[in-house]
Protein backbone atom coordinates (compact mmCIF):
# COMPACT_ATOMS: atom_id res chain seq x y z
CA UNK A 1 0.00 0.00 0.00
CA UNK A 2 2.58 2.44 0.98
CA UNK A 3 6.27 1.78 -0.91
CA UNK A 4 9.03 4.58 0.55
CA UNK A 5 12.61 4.36 -1.84
CA UNK A 6 15.82 6.31 -0.96
CA UNK A 7 14.09 8.95 0.95
CA UNK A 8 15.73 11.71 2.01
CA UNK A 9 15.77 14.90 3.71
CA UNK A 10 17.97 17.81 4.02
CA UNK A 11 17.71 21.13 6.23
CA UNK A 12 20.81 22.68 4.93
CA UNK A 13 23.87 20.70 5.74
CA UNK A 14 21.66 18.59 8.78
CA UNK A 15 20.35 15.38 7.42
CA UNK A 16 16.91 14.35 9.00
CA UNK A 17 16.45 11.71 7.07
CA UNK A 18 19.09 9.11 5.51
CA UNK A 19 18.41 6.95 2.98
CA UNK A 20 15.00 5.40 3.81
CA UNK A 21 13.44 2.45 2.39
CA UNK A 22 10.79 0.45 3.53
CA UNK A 23 7.37 -1.34 2.34
CA UNK A 24 3.77 -1.05 3.77
CA UNK A 25 1.52 -3.68 3.45
CA UNK A 26 -2.02 -4.31 3.66
CA UNK A 27 -4.08 -4.96 7.03
CA UNK A 28 -1.15 -4.89 9.73
CA UNK A 29 -0.35 -2.23 12.45
CA UNK A 30 3.31 -0.79 11.83
CA UNK A 31 5.20 0.56 15.02
CA UNK A 32 7.33 3.40 13.91
CA UNK A 33 9.92 3.16 16.75
CA UNK A 34 12.39 5.53 17.48
CA UNK A 35 13.99 7.99 20.04
CA UNK A 36 13.02 11.57 19.78
CA UNK A 37 15.11 13.43 17.03
CA UNK A 38 15.42 10.53 15.02
CA UNK A 39 13.18 11.19 11.89
CA UNK A 40 10.23 10.02 12.72
CA UNK A 41 7.86 12.72 12.22
CA UNK A 42 9.83 13.91 9.34
CA UNK A 43 9.48 10.53 7.97
CA UNK A 44 5.24 10.67 7.97
CA UNK A 45 5.20 14.50 6.62
CA UNK A 46 6.37 13.37 3.71
CA UNK A 47 4.53 10.16 3.20
CA UNK A 48 1.72 12.04 3.61
CA UNK A 49 2.49 15.19 1.66
CA UNK A 50 3.08 17.67 3.86
CA UNK A 51 6.84 17.89 3.74
CA UNK A 52 9.26 17.81 0.34
CA UNK A 53 11.31 15.22 0.61
CA UNK A 54 15.31 16.43 -0.87
CA UNK A 55 15.17 12.57 -2.50
CA UNK A 56 13.49 9.73 -3.04
CA UNK A 57 10.05 8.16 -4.14
CA UNK A 58 6.92 7.71 -1.67
CA UNK A 59 3.57 5.83 -3.60
CA UNK A 60 0.24 5.44 -1.54
CA UNK A 61 -1.97 2.66 -3.00
CA UNK A 62 0.00 3.03 -6.71
CA UNK A 63 -0.09 7.04 -6.52
CA UNK A 64 3.15 8.99 -6.52
CA UNK A 65 2.65 11.42 -3.77
CA UNK A 66 4.09 14.34 -5.88
CA UNK A 67 2.84 13.62 -9.58
CA UNK A 68 -0.93 12.61 -7.75
CA UNK A 69 -0.88 13.95 -4.64
CA UNK A 70 -5.22 13.63 -4.46
CA UNK A 71 -5.13 10.01 -5.17
CA UNK A 72 -2.27 9.29 -2.52
CA UNK A 73 -3.56 11.50 0.12
CA UNK A 74 -7.41 10.63 -0.40
CA UNK A 75 -6.38 7.28 1.11
CA UNK A 76 -4.57 8.54 3.90
CA UNK A 77 -5.73 9.46 7.66
CA UNK A 78 -3.24 11.65 9.45
CA UNK A 79 -3.17 12.66 12.98
CA UNK A 80 0.52 14.70 13.06
CA UNK A 81 2.33 15.14 16.31
CA UNK A 82 0.46 18.64 16.95
CA UNK A 83 -2.89 17.86 15.86
CA UNK A 84 -4.95 20.55 13.41
CA UNK A 85 -7.62 21.89 15.63
CA UNK A 86 -8.91 24.81 15.35
CA UNK A 87 -9.62 26.29 18.66
CA UNK A 88 -12.97 28.61 18.28
CA UNK A 89 -15.12 25.12 16.67
CA UNK A 90 -16.92 22.43 18.75
CA UNK A 91 -15.91 19.15 17.93
CA UNK A 92 -18.91 18.83 15.84
CA UNK A 93 -18.20 21.98 13.86
CA UNK A 94 -14.67 20.63 13.13
CA UNK A 95 -15.56 17.46 11.98
CA UNK A 96 -17.82 18.92 9.64
CA UNK A 97 -15.48 21.05 7.75
CA UNK A 98 -12.84 18.34 7.89
CA UNK A 99 -15.61 15.90 6.59
CA UNK A 100 -16.88 18.31 3.75
CA UNK A 101 -12.97 18.98 2.57
CA UNK A 102 -12.48 15.01 2.42
CA UNK A 103 -15.84 14.70 0.12
CA UNK A 104 -18.41 13.72 2.29
CA UNK A 105 -21.91 15.81 2.42
CA UNK A 106 -25.30 15.26 3.68
CA UNK A 107 -26.55 12.50 5.76
CA UNK A 108 -22.66 10.54 4.80
CA UNK A 109 -21.40 13.45 6.95
CA UNK A 110 -23.03 13.74 9.59
CA UNK A 111 -22.74 9.81 10.20
CA UNK A 112 -19.22 9.73 9.90
CA UNK A 113 -18.74 12.74 12.57
CA UNK A 114 -21.43 10.76 14.70
CA UNK A 115 -19.03 7.65 14.33
CA UNK A 116 -16.35 9.14 15.08
CA UNK A 117 -17.03 10.65 18.11
CA UNK A 118 -18.51 7.55 19.67
CA UNK A 119 -15.26 5.99 18.70
CA UNK A 120 -12.93 8.56 20.35
CA UNK A 121 -15.31 8.70 23.43
CA UNK A 122 -15.93 12.68 22.45
CA UNK A 123 -19.73 12.08 23.60
CA UNK A 124 -20.84 14.81 25.83
CA UNK A 125 -17.88 17.25 24.56
CA UNK A 126 -18.94 17.52 21.02
CA UNK A 127 -20.67 20.52 21.75
CA UNK A 128 -18.01 22.35 23.70
CA UNK A 129 -15.51 24.55 22.64
CA UNK A 130 -12.15 22.71 21.43
CA UNK A 131 -10.29 25.71 23.62
CA UNK A 132 -12.19 24.47 26.76
CA UNK A 133 -11.00 20.99 26.56
CA UNK A 134 -8.28 19.24 28.25
CA UNK A 135 -5.01 18.24 25.96
CA UNK A 136 -6.57 14.59 26.45
CA UNK A 137 -9.90 15.56 24.54
CA UNK A 138 -8.41 17.56 22.37
CA UNK A 139 -5.90 14.50 21.04
CA UNK A 140 -9.21 12.55 20.95
CA UNK A 141 -10.41 15.33 18.07
CA UNK A 142 -7.17 14.96 16.20
CA UNK A 143 -7.58 11.35 16.22
CA UNK A 144 -11.50 11.67 15.04
CA UNK A 145 -10.43 13.65 12.18
CA UNK A 146 -7.89 10.96 11.25
CA UNK A 147 -10.63 8.15 10.96
CA UNK A 148 -13.73 10.81 9.65
CA UNK A 149 -13.45 9.97 6.02
CA UNK A 150 -12.51 5.61 7.03
CA UNK A 151 -9.25 5.81 5.17
CA UNK A 152 -7.52 2.49 3.62
CA UNK A 153 -4.38 4.11 6.06
CA UNK A 154 -4.82 5.63 9.64
CA UNK A 155 -1.54 7.27 10.06
CA UNK A 156 -0.60 8.36 13.69
CA UNK A 157 2.37 9.95 15.28
CA UNK A 158 2.38 10.09 18.95
CA UNK A 159 -1.66 9.69 19.92
CA UNK A 160 -0.73 8.89 23.07
CA UNK A 161 0.88 12.15 23.98
CA UNK A 162 -0.65 14.01 26.77
CA UNK A 163 -3.32 11.02 27.78
CA UNK A 164 -4.03 9.90 31.18
CA UNK A 165 -3.52 5.89 32.10
CA UNK A 166 -6.98 4.98 31.14
CA UNK A 167 -7.13 7.28 27.65
CA UNK A 168 -3.97 5.73 26.77
CA UNK A 169 -5.47 2.10 27.51
CA UNK A 170 -8.75 3.41 25.79
CA UNK A 171 -6.91 4.61 22.79
CA UNK A 172 -4.56 1.72 22.45
CA UNK A 173 -7.97 -0.75 22.34
CA UNK A 174 -9.54 1.98 19.98
CA UNK A 175 -5.69 1.32 17.44
CA UNK A 176 -5.90 -2.55 17.68
CA UNK A 177 -9.65 -2.36 16.51
CA UNK A 178 -8.80 0.03 13.77
CA UNK A 179 -6.41 -2.50 12.60
CA UNK A 180 -9.15 -5.02 11.62
CA UNK A 181 -10.19 -2.65 9.14
CA UNK A 182 -7.37 -0.46 8.15
CA UNK A 183 -3.41 -0.39 7.45
CA UNK A 184 -2.58 1.74 10.58
CA UNK A 185 1.19 3.43 11.01
CA UNK A 186 1.79 4.55 14.53
CA UNK A 187 4.96 6.22 15.62
CA UNK A 188 6.34 6.58 19.31
CA UNK A 189 9.12 6.46 21.39
CA UNK A 190 8.31 4.00 23.82
CA UNK A 191 8.80 0.61 23.31
CA UNK A 192 5.74 -0.50 25.85
CA UNK A 193 3.32 1.35 23.30
CA UNK A 194 4.34 -0.40 19.88
CA UNK A 195 4.98 -3.91 21.25
CA UNK A 196 1.56 -3.56 22.81
CA UNK A 197 -0.38 -2.93 19.42
CA UNK A 198 1.89 -3.40 16.37
CA UNK A 199 2.23 -6.35 14.54
CA UNK A 200 5.62 -5.20 12.69
CA UNK A 201 8.31 -3.00 13.87
CA UNK A 202 10.26 -0.38 11.95
CA UNK A 203 13.05 1.41 13.87
CA UNK A 204 14.76 4.55 13.07
CA UNK A 205 17.72 6.01 14.69
CA UNK A 206 19.86 9.15 13.04
CA UNK A 207 17.82 9.36 10.42
CA UNK A 208 18.16 5.98 9.24
CA UNK A 209 16.13 2.39 9.60
CA UNK A 210 18.54 0.10 11.92
CA UNK A 211 16.03 -2.91 12.26
CA UNK A 212 12.82 -3.96 10.77
CA UNK A 213 10.97 -7.09 11.61
CA UNK A 214 7.67 -8.19 12.63
CA UNK A 215 7.91 -7.75 16.86
CA UNK A 216 8.03 -11.62 17.11
CA UNK A 217 11.05 -11.87 14.67
CA UNK A 218 12.78 -9.22 16.86
CA UNK A 219 12.27 -10.28 20.07
CA UNK A 220 13.52 -14.02 18.73
CA UNK A 221 16.17 -12.76 16.90
CA UNK A 222 17.76 -10.22 19.76
CA UNK A 223 16.61 -11.73 23.37
CA UNK A 224 17.35 -15.29 24.57
CA UNK A 225 21.42 -14.09 25.02
CA UNK A 226 22.61 -12.63 28.13
CA UNK A 227 26.07 -11.03 28.73
CA UNK A 228 28.79 -11.14 31.07
CA UNK A 229 31.17 -8.18 31.60
CA UNK A 230 34.51 -9.10 33.13
CA UNK A 231 37.58 -6.81 34.33
CA UNK A 232 40.53 -9.25 34.49
CA UNK A 233 44.42 -9.63 34.86
CA UNK A 234 46.49 -11.14 31.97
CA UNK A 235 46.60 -12.26 28.29
CA UNK A 236 44.01 -11.90 25.66
CA UNK A 237 45.03 -15.27 24.33
CA UNK A 238 45.17 -16.97 27.35
CA UNK A 239 41.39 -15.31 28.30
CA UNK A 240 40.31 -16.91 24.56
CA UNK A 241 41.46 -19.90 25.86
CA UNK A 242 39.33 -20.04 29.02
CA UNK A 243 36.44 -18.78 27.97
CA UNK A 244 35.61 -20.78 24.31
CA UNK A 245 35.77 -24.16 25.67
CA UNK A 246 32.71 -23.33 28.23
CA UNK A 247 29.32 -24.88 26.78
CA UNK A 248 26.92 -21.88 25.62
CA UNK A 249 29.27 -19.19 24.82
CA UNK A 250 29.10 -17.11 21.87
CA UNK A 251 30.48 -13.70 20.59
CA UNK A 252 33.71 -12.70 22.73
CA UNK A 253 35.06 -9.20 22.60
CA UNK A 254 38.48 -8.73 24.10
CA UNK A 255 39.61 -4.69 24.79
CA UNK A 256 42.56 -3.76 27.11
CA UNK A 257 42.33 -1.25 29.88
CA UNK A 258 45.36 0.34 32.20
CA UNK A 259 47.45 -1.50 34.13
CA UNK A 260 47.00 -5.03 32.28
CA UNK A 261 43.85 -5.32 32.78
CA UNK A 262 41.28 -6.28 30.08
CA UNK A 263 37.77 -5.66 29.43
CA UNK A 264 36.11 -9.15 28.30
CA UNK A 265 32.53 -9.08 27.07
CA UNK A 266 30.76 -12.45 27.03
CA UNK A 267 27.31 -13.68 25.37
CA UNK A 268 25.70 -16.65 26.36
CA UNK A 269 23.06 -18.74 25.73
CA UNK A 270 20.34 -17.19 28.20
CA UNK A 271 19.12 -20.90 29.24
CA UNK A 272 23.00 -21.59 30.55
CA UNK A 273 24.16 -19.68 33.83
CA UNK A 274 27.87 -19.80 32.55
CA UNK A 275 29.06 -17.38 36.01
CA UNK A 276 30.01 -20.15 37.94
CA UNK A 277 32.10 -21.77 34.97
CA UNK A 278 34.00 -18.58 34.48
CA UNK A 279 35.00 -18.28 37.47
CA UNK A 280 36.21 -21.73 37.90
CA UNK A 281 38.46 -21.52 34.31
CA UNK A 282 39.85 -18.55 35.62
CA UNK A 283 41.04 -19.97 38.69
CA UNK A 284 42.49 -22.35 37.15
CA UNK A 285 44.55 -19.94 34.70
CA UNK A 286 45.68 -18.20 37.89
CA UNK A 287 43.82 -15.01 36.15
CA UNK A 288 41.75 -13.24 38.44
CA UNK A 289 38.65 -11.94 38.48
CA UNK A 290 38.32 -7.84 39.62
CA UNK A 291 34.90 -7.75 38.83
CA UNK A 292 32.02 -9.33 37.43
CA UNK A 293 28.85 -8.01 35.79
CA UNK A 294 25.91 -10.08 34.41
CA UNK A 295 23.33 -8.47 31.62
CA UNK A 296 19.91 -10.17 30.79
CA UNK A 297 19.46 -8.94 27.45
CA UNK A 298 15.51 -7.39 26.94
CA UNK A 299 13.73 -6.27 23.63
CA UNK A 300 14.21 -2.71 25.19
CA UNK A 301 17.90 -2.85 26.02
CA UNK A 302 17.93 -4.03 22.46
CA UNK A 303 16.03 -0.59 20.99
CA UNK A 304 18.60 1.23 23.54
CA UNK A 305 21.65 -0.19 21.74
CA UNK A 306 19.88 -0.61 17.96
CA UNK A 307 19.20 3.45 18.65
CA UNK A 308 22.60 4.50 20.14
CA UNK A 309 21.03 5.63 23.48
CA UNK A 310 21.93 4.86 27.32
CA UNK A 311 19.76 3.73 30.06
CA UNK A 312 20.95 6.22 31.88
CA UNK A 313 20.37 9.05 29.50
CA UNK A 314 16.96 7.79 28.44
CA UNK A 315 14.07 10.55 27.53
CA UNK A 316 11.63 11.05 29.54
CA UNK A 317 8.70 9.24 29.08
CA UNK A 318 10.52 6.09 27.56
CA UNK A 319 11.40 4.44 30.32
CA UNK A 320 9.32 4.85 33.70
CA UNK A 321 6.62 6.65 32.53
CA UNK A 322 5.28 3.65 30.24
CA UNK A 323 4.98 1.46 33.52
CA UNK A 324 3.45 4.03 35.69
CA UNK A 325 0.83 4.25 33.03
CA UNK A 326 0.56 0.63 33.32
CA UNK A 327 -0.03 0.52 36.73
CA UNK A 328 -2.35 3.67 36.98
CA UNK A 329 -0.27 6.41 38.03
CA UNK A 330 -0.34 9.93 36.23
CA UNK A 331 2.25 10.56 34.28
CA UNK A 332 3.50 14.02 34.23
CA UNK A 333 2.75 14.64 31.10
CA UNK A 334 -0.69 14.14 31.70
CA UNK A 335 -1.05 17.23 33.80
CA UNK A 336 -2.31 20.38 31.98
CA UNK A 337 0.19 23.43 31.98
CA UNK A 338 -2.85 25.42 33.33
CA UNK A 339 -2.36 27.29 37.00
CA UNK A 340 -5.68 26.30 37.87
CA UNK A 341 -6.80 23.34 35.28
CA UNK A 342 -10.08 21.79 35.10
CA UNK A 343 -10.86 17.69 35.38
CA UNK A 344 -11.20 15.90 32.03
CA UNK A 345 -14.87 14.91 33.29
CA UNK A 346 -15.51 18.35 33.81
CA UNK A 347 -14.35 20.38 31.36
CA UNK A 348 -15.20 24.62 32.22
CA UNK A 349 -18.54 25.25 32.33
CA UNK A 350 -20.09 27.63 29.35
CA UNK A 351 -23.24 27.49 27.50
CA UNK A 352 -23.42 24.44 24.87
CA UNK A 353 -23.88 25.73 21.82
CA UNK A 354 -26.43 24.39 19.38
CA UNK A 355 -24.92 21.58 17.02
CA UNK A 356 -24.34 22.85 13.30
CA UNK A 357 -27.97 22.45 11.30
CA UNK A 358 -27.27 19.23 9.09
CA UNK A 359 -26.76 19.92 5.94
CA UNK A 360 -29.51 19.06 3.27
CA UNK A 361 -28.62 16.49 0.88
CA UNK A 362 -26.20 16.73 -2.56
CA UNK A 363 -28.39 17.57 -5.63
CA UNK A 364 -27.70 17.33 -9.55
CA UNK A 365 -26.75 21.03 -9.50
CA UNK A 366 -24.21 20.66 -6.40
CA UNK A 367 -20.85 21.45 -8.10
CA UNK A 368 -18.89 21.09 -5.07
CA UNK A 369 -15.10 19.80 -5.41
CA UNK A 370 -13.67 17.98 -2.76
CA UNK A 371 -10.34 18.96 -2.03
CA UNK A 372 -8.93 15.41 -1.07
CA UNK A 373 -10.79 13.72 -3.53
CA UNK A 374 -14.43 11.28 -2.38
Amino acid sequence: MIEVKNLVKRYGDVEAVRDVSFTVQKGMIYGFLGPNGAGKSTTMNIITGTLAATEGEVTVNGCDIYEDPIGAKSAVGYLPEQPPLYPDMTPNEYLAFVGEARGLRGDKLWDAVDRAVEKTGLGEYADRLIKNLSKGYRQRVGIAQAILADPEIVILDEPTVGLDPRQIIEIRELIRRLGRDHTVILSSHILTEISAVCDYVIIIAHGRIVASDTLENLTKRYEGKNYIDLTVRGDEASVRRAVESIPGVGKITVDPKPLGQLHVRIAADSSADIREDVFFRFADARMPILSMEYEEVTLEKVFLELTGEKADSEPAGSGSAPAAQEAGEVPETAVESEAAPAPESAPAEEPAPAKPQKPKKSGDDDDYTPLFGG
